[in-house]
């Protein structure tokens, strides 16, 4: 469904440099710090900037190509837009109307009465919570195959973030469809994306299928006599540590079996972005 191929945009102290797909029936996950790059991959899969080099497909088009048939097709939530906060939701519902030929307006108003948003308040009087629920919910209510959502949890509390996370799960149960979302949450997306990408100034450092960053990454800490005498063809990174040294390996299974003196944890995503991004090769 979508497709980046050496997409490069440079700018003053920041370059983008990312590859990466979103096919059908997949959730991905995009993650990395504040800053990584994320919001600019967004906005060049939308054609919201020039990009220098490099190749995007959305739907087997250019951004530039895609027909308001095909942007139908898609549902955005970026992470510094948004509507006017003068709006009500009743005002919205028209404007979708018109913008949306398969606009659905019974469910979109039986979503936001499932998700406690009210009709006729200003959207400026919403919660950061309830502003991204209307959002998510708005996005998908016209069919949309592929979700581009870019931060959606950003400023959420844990109770919000789970049903905004359990909303997106049920569009999901639908065939033909795609999400790709981005976030600096990662312990958001471990029970919800199929593959993710970690971004790190610009550049994909990491894509791995979610299950196997969970059952196959792992974390060893070990003392200097240790780390010296350690086989270290599966060490991604390591770090030196007050104890000694942190090591992240993708084979954490040869390390048990070889080495059971050594602590090993499983880590959490947010554990392994870290060392991928701190650690040395």
């Amino acid at each position: 469904m979508l497709r980046l191929e050496n997409v490069r945009k440079q700018y003053k102290g920041f370059g983008l440099d990312c590859s990466l797909e979103v096919r059908e029936g997949f959730v991905t996950g995009l993650v990395g710090k504040n800053g990584a790059g994320k919001s600019t991959t967004f906005k060049a899969i939308l054609g919201l900037i020039h990009v220098d080099n490099g190749d995007i497909q959305v739907f087997g088009k250019h951004p530039k190509e895609l027909l308001p048939g095909d942007r139908e097709r898609m549902g955005v939530v970026l992470a510094d837009s948004g509507f006017s906060g003068y709006l009500t939701v009743n005002n919205l519902i028209p404007m979708l109307d018109r913008l949306y030929t398969k606009f659905k307006r019974e469910e979109f108003i039986r979503k936001c009465s499932e998700f406690e948003i009210p009709l006729n308040k200003k959207l400026k009087e919403f919660s950061t919570g309830m502003k991204r629920k209307l959002q998510v919910i708005a996005a998908i209510s016209h069919e949309a195959e592929l979700l581009i959502l870019d931060e959606p949890t950003a400023g959420l509390d844990v109770l919000a973030r789970d049903e905004l996370l359990c909303l997106l799960r049920e569009y999901m149960e639908t065939e033909g469809r795609a999400v790709l979302i981005s976030s600096h949450i990662s312990g958001d997306l471990e029970g919800f994306c199929d593959d993710i990408y970690m971004i790190d100034d610009g550049r994909i450092i990491l894509h791995e299928e979610t299950d196997v960053l969970l059952s196959d990454y792992g974390l060893l800490k070990m003392t200097d006599e240790q780390y010296h005498a350690l086989d270290k063809s599966y060490i991604l990174r390591h770090k030196k540590e007050e104890f000694g040294y942190s090591c992240l390996t993708d084979q954490k299974q040869f390390y048990q079996e070889n080495y059971p003196g050594l602590v090993i944890e499983r880590g959490s995503i947010d554990e392994l972005i870290m060392m991928m991004i701190r650690g040395e090769k």
